[in-house]
């Protein structure tokens, strides 16, 4: 996670009690997406995640370090004996002999070199704590691109949901004009009725249209991990907003440089060669450490002795190598072929990136084009209506011309609205790809 990124996470989580107590406010995609980062269940998951590799990445837990032990020990036998002096023949028994033994004392163990082995396991820990890190920017990338879709996708569902409203009001205007002309024999029963069922059917899709809205509510709400579901949104965006000053050279560029997706490849590259270099090391001699203090106590039934006690220091060194272990070639290409999978893993991943920068970039320079074509079709479509509606009054035109009318001007209000959403999601995806979507934090 880069400097940049930290950050601004920082900042999030340190407005923690404001943004919790949130409730009705007034939400922007920043605030929607400050309260998410601090409350999604799948994040905080994936930060105890990272935790973990963070705690894990200690000179003690790859092996630098010895270990200290305090032993105790109690130990009785009782025996039968038979002792025959060859000098004499004689023979003494002895029965129920019970001899007791009790130890206690401190004992260090000290792995001193083991052919590298310890040296590249803390980097491999160390390694595997950026990648803890990666994985955590991956999934907060991951969760921005999610909510910020959602956050448009609400904010498109209120526009359609509006505009089926303005429709059902013409078709609740042109359904008064039919019956105004019944009332006065100027037109026929069936132009009213024609009339009654296109406002019933707008009727139904603004119903279905709220039901969608709702929808929309409710995974917002979820993505915030908000305690109350059906809590009310009031979003201040009325429109969707589209950043028609992207650079495609600046993406890739930074699409190159700093991916998340590809960071983690690299750093499953760098894993692999670790784990070659441990298999290596054991062609190396090891050298252990072992020490200890301690006092040993010993009561004799039948001995020269009746009892025994020692005390002090004991310690030595080890140096030892392997010879053959019947595994080590085998284990050698096998991580061998490790690191070029990983290498052909990363080239196909960034091969992939590059194809789909490509094809959102083509997208989403096409559909700005449909959607400056599209906003002059609305004001056609405005015209044509306007036009219609005069003449319908007039009873210069039909009922059937004045709901292809009334359609038309619909479908293209629709088809500006899709190309917006449309257009969004592709500057999503490109910042996303890019590693750029944390600027919708900013």
């Amino acid at each position: 996670m880069n400097n940049h990124t930290r950050i601004i996470v920082l900042a999030v989580l340190a407005c923690g009690t404001l943004l919790t107590g949130k409730a009705q406010g007034v939400y922007t995609l920043k605030s929607c997406l400050e309260t998410g980062l601090l409350n999604n269940y799948s994040l905080r998951i994936v930060h105890n995640d990272e935790q973990i590799s963070k705690n894990n990445a200690t000179p003690a837990n790859a092996g630098y370090l010895p270990t200290l032990d305090l032993t105790a020990g109690y130990q009785t036998s009782l025996e039968n004996t038979s002792d025959k002096l060859r000098e004499t023949g004689v023979t003494s028994k002895s029965t129920n002999v019970t001899d007791h033994t009790l130890d206690f004392g401190i004992d260090l163990n000290w792995t001193l070199f083991d052919g590298f082995n310890i040296s590249t396991t803390y980097k491999q820990l160390q390694l595997m704590k950026e990648q803890g890190e990666t994985n955590t920017r991956i999934a907060i990338e991951d969760f921005i691109a999610q909510l910020a879709a959602e956050y448009y996708n609400f904010v498109q569902q209120k526009i359609r949901l509006k505009n089926l409203y303005h429709a059902t009001r013409l078709s609740k205007e042109r359904l008064r004009i039919a019956e105004l002309k019944r009332g006065v024999g100027s037109s026929s029963g069936l132009e009213r009725l024609q009339a009654k069922v296109d406002f019933n059917a707008d009727s139904t899709t603004y119903m279905k249209q709220q039901e969608l809205l709702h929808t929309s509510r409710i995974n917002l709400n979820e993505l915030m991990a908000n305690k109350d579901m059906d809590q009310p949104l009031f979003i201040q965006d009325t429109i969707i907003d589209i950043n028609t000053n992207l650079n495609f050279k600046e993406l890739w560029e930074s699409m190159l440089s700093v991916n998340s997706s590809l960071l983690k490849a690299d750093q499953n590259t760098l894993l692999a060669q670790m784990d070659y270099k441990k298999v290596l090391s054991r062609n190396y001699p090891y050298v252990k450490l072992n020490a200890g203090y301690g006092y040993t106590f010993n009561k004799y039934d039948v001995n020269t002795y009746s009892r025994r006690s020692n005390w002090g220091f004991n310690g030595g060194v080890t140096i030892g190598f392997n010879l053959f272990d019947g595994n080590r070639r085998r284990e050698r290409k096998n991580a061998s072929l490790a690191i070029k999978t990983a290498r052909l893993q990363r080239d196909e991943l960034e091969q992939g990136l590059r194809a789909d920068l490509s094809n959102l970039w083509q997208a989403y320079r096409n559909n700005l084009q449909i959607l400056n074509m599209e906003r002059q079709n609305l004001i056609l479509a405005q015209l044509n209506y306007e036009t219609s509606m005069e003449g319908y009054k007039l009873g210069s035109t039909s009922g059937i011309e004045m709901r292809e009318a009334q359609q038309s001007l619909l479908d293209a209000e629709e088809r500006i609205l899709s190309a917006e959403y449309d257009t969004k999601i592709c500057e999503i995806s490109l910042l996303q790809i890019s590693g750029l979507i944390m600027k919708y934090l900013e």
